[in-house]
């Protein structure tokens, strides 16, 4: 991979936009500043820069993270005082992974577009996720960010009581869900799945069906070596983990606008430079859906220029998921739509 960064021009979609472009419509889109009123030709010209020095420096310290508290973790497993915070750091560490394979379905982690693909597989074969099913996925997401029968996330719970919230931080609706999800991709089912067009099924359904492979690969090695490696090296901490990661997704839109809006319908979320060092500036996320075509290392420059026009920003993950719980304890709805997903 080159160490010099190379430029995406403002001018031009970005490689993730290419399929489905972010259309809106002309009302829509006269509600909301765009980047070029916010942004000089040049300085957003700087923004765009993708990096592969920069993409191989962040995901080699993630690494770091996830090797160093693994071996902590197997290196300790009888010594609870060691092991217990070594292994939900270590499970946090897998279940983030999800962060580069966000930031690598965009193509922007790095500035080879072989490298975005290559990582954005790994990420998420270990983090539970599947990137040629994800990309399109996401693409909608961002395409119809917060409207009401458009966007897939809205199909997901939402909760609107104390219970339920728990119930979804648990993770077991997101294990349920992908458990699901890759069932019926591998068996070609994805006829109610409109954001994976008919000529990408077919490289979806072999994505999905190669991952479930290796997973099945890694239980029978173990079970053949008779190494408990599958479950306490990866089941287990990713299982742990998981509650952390959706308490950090469920503070980027709950709550936020129903509308196309990108600065009210998505939320930022100020927290400490190491966290924000291993999401890989994904808390800056307002910032990323007003213009996705901003690498992950942009993110905080651009916060300074657009923070005076965001609506939702918040001192930290823990003050979101609070405010979250003092409403629904309070018997108040957070803003999501009961609609079909159309």
């Amino acid at each position: 991979m080159s160490d010099e960064p190379k430029a995406v021009h403002p001018s031009e979609p970005a490689a993730f936009e290419t399929e489905l472009s972010f259309d809106r419509s002309p009302k829509a889109a006269a509600a909301y500043l765009s980047p070029q009123q916010v942004f000089s030709k040049q300085g957003l010209q700087q923004l765009n820069q993708r990096s592969d020095r920069k993409g191989t420096l962040q995901l080699a310290g993630h690494a770091i993270a996830i090797g160093a508290s693994g071996y902590c973790w197997l290196a300790h497993l009888h010594n609870l005082w060691i092991g217990l915070p070594a292994l939900a750091f270590y499970g946090f560490s897998i279940a983030i992974l999800f962060m580069p394979l966000h930031e690598c379905v965009h193509r922007t982690a790095f500035a080879s577009n072989r490298a975005n693909d290559i990582v954005a597989w790994f990420a998420g074969l270990f983090s539970l996720y599947n990137s040629t099913f994800y990309w399109r996925y996401h693409q909608w997401h961002h395409r119809y960010t917060r409207i009401p029968g458009k966007d897939p996330e809205l199909a997901d719970l939402t909760p609107t009581n104390v219970w339920e919230y728990l119930w979804l931080v648990s993770g077991i609706p997101w294990w349920i869900g992908k458990l699901k999800t890759h069932f019926l991709c591998a068996t070609g089912q994805m006829a109610d799945m409109p954001y994976i067009p008919n000529s990408a099924r077919r490289q979806v359904q072999r994505s999905v069906q190669v991952q479930l492979l290796v997973y099945a690969f890694a239980i029978a090695a173990s079970l053949y070596l008779q190494q408990p490696w599958f479950v306490l090296g990866w089941l287990l901490p990713l299982a742990i983990g998981q509650p952390i990661l959706r308490m950090i997704l469920l503070a980027e839109h709950t709550d936020c606008s129903l509308d196309a809006n990108p600065l009210t319908n998505t939320r930022t979320t100020l927290t400490w430079a190491p966290l924000r060092f291993l999401l890989w500036n994904m808390p800056f996320h307002a910032e990323h859906h007003f213009c996705p075509s901003i690498p992950f290392h942009a993110l905080g420059s651009a916060h300074q220029k657009l923070r005076p026009h965001l609506n939702r920003v918040d001192p930290g993950y823990l003050s979101v998921n609070l405010k979250i719980l003092q409403k629904l304890r309070r018997g108040e709805r957070v803003n999501s739509p009961e609609l079909p997903y159309v």
